[in-house]
């Protein structure tokens, strides 16, 4: 029957539309931490469907207020008052830490990044865009245009000038043997190089930790000392917090907060873990920066009643339950399990990440060179032992991304723990 699909999958849709596995897996349902294939294999989900399922499969709170909304009504644009709109809207601004804070709502986190350059760009009146080397925004023309990732980028035309910075990527690149203090000191000297060579850009946009990059980070406080270049000069900061957002970081509820010193960024975005699956995305932004728009505009799905009855259910149940909490302290357990393990296994260069957002570096033994094989055969016999995880990794990396929903208990981390061991051990 997979095969099956599979043929018919290849038959009507693109040819760049990546599928992971040799043999494809359809997954049919979930529950918990866990999911069931079309053939009846069980799994424990340690990717989420990219970090989306945040809480759990099947959480009766969200599909309850899904069943609910649907029955009465689903959808009718923002052309309309939307009772659950207004109400997430005014959950997310209280928890967002900008004041005065405004939200507008899209389907997707690529929607919500571009949504995030038009603001800015209209604020600013200009078109040029600082981004960070390794970067990950979205897969639209005018994200894929920012983002600092070859292996994502299909093509160098763009509606924007962009300028990519230093700094997303500790271990690697010129800075790499640097203290982090030097560290965050040289990639402030370089960006303040760079805007002396240019007039100034609209915005700098910054995942905290990069997502399809492979879980890379900078040190605590990067961010911070950019913003004080950049408030200087009148550029605002962009904090993609599609992957880092509602604690997955464990340390912070936000990715930014661990760069907060010199305050709160002119505008976030989201998406992903707040629908719990459901296509929710949207911005954040001081009001002078939200009402700068000039013209008309709308949202025909963004917004509508039932993904914000679900995203009103799913963070309820988040802030509940502390999940935040809870990725502090079983990620922190899973990373000592893993670290041990990478410490006896040649190929793991580094194992990286925050709270239930893990990233394992794999090179070819004995050097720094990028290992993509290894990862892709950690990912086969990782599925092969009940076990799903992700990859990604930029220019010359390979990273495996761990990243259960946010409820995963210590057995299940160490369950998980230990099938990675053997899927790495055998390399």
């Amino acid at each position: 029957m997979t095969k099956d699909l599979f043929a018919r999958h290849r038959a009507v849709l693109p040819d760049w539309l990546a599928l992971y596995y040799e043999d494809p897996l359809e997954i049919t349902h979930g529950e918990g931490r866990h999911v069931w294939d079309s053939s009846g294999n069980k799994y424990l989900d340690f990717f989420g469907g990219i970090l989306t399922t945040m809480t759990a499969h099947a959480l009766p709170e969200v599909t309850k207020a899904v069943s609910e909304q649907a029955g009465r009504i689903i959808h009718s644009s923002t052309l309309y008052l939307d009772r659950p709109m207004v109400e997430l809207a005014e959950r997310i601004a209280q928890l967002s830490g900008i004041p005065d804070a405004r939200l507008f709502f899209t389907t997707s986190g690529t929607e919500a990044n571009d949504t995030a350059l038009l603001l800015a760009t209209a604020y600013r009146r200009g078109d040029t865009v600082l981004a960070m080397r390794n970067s990950y925004h979205g897969r639209s023309f005018g994200t894929v245009g920012i983002t600092g990732n070859r292996g994502w980028s299909p093509t160098s035309l763009s509606p924007l000038k962009t300028l990519y910075v230093h700094g997303g990527v500790r271990t690697r690149g010129p800075y790499a043997h640097l203290d982090d203090r030097d560290f965050i000191d040289a990639c402030v000297a370089d960006l303040k190089d760079l805007l002396g060579h240019t007039r100034p850009p609209a915005a700098l946009i910054a995942e905290p930790v990069q997502g399809v990059g492979g879980f890379t980070s900078p040190p605590d406080g990067l961010y911070a000392a950019f913003r004080e270049v950049l408030h200087e000069r009148g550029i605002l900061w962009i904090s993609d917090e599609v992957q880092t957002g509602w604690g997955r970081t464990g340390e912070h509820f936000w990715g930014w907060q661990a760069h907060g010193r010199s305050g709160p960024p002119d505008i976030v975005t989201f998406a992903k873990g707040i629908g719990n699956g459901m296509s929710i995305g949207g911005v954040i932004a001081r009001a002078e920066i939200m009402n700068c728009l000039d013209a008309n505009s709308i949202s025909t799905f963004g917004g509508t009643q039932v993904t914000m009855a679900a995203g009103l259910a799913n963070l309820t149940y988040l802030l509940e339950h502390d999940l935040q909490g809870n990725a502090r302290r079983v990620g922190g357990l899973l990373a000592e399990r893993l670290r041990a393990v990478a410490a006896q296994v040649p190929h793991v260069r580094e194992v990286r990440g925050r709270g239930l957002m893990l990233g394992i570096e794999l090179t070819r033994p004995g050097t720094d060179e990028a290992d993509p094989r290894a990862a892709s055969a950690v990912l086969e016999e990782a599925r092969a032992g009940g076990l799903l995880i992700g990859k990604g990794g930029g220019h010359d990396t390979s990273a495996l991304r761990i990243a259960p929903p946010m409820s995963l208990t210590v057995a299940e981390a160490e369950e998980g723990a230990a099938i990675l061991e053997r899927a790495l051990r055998s390399l």
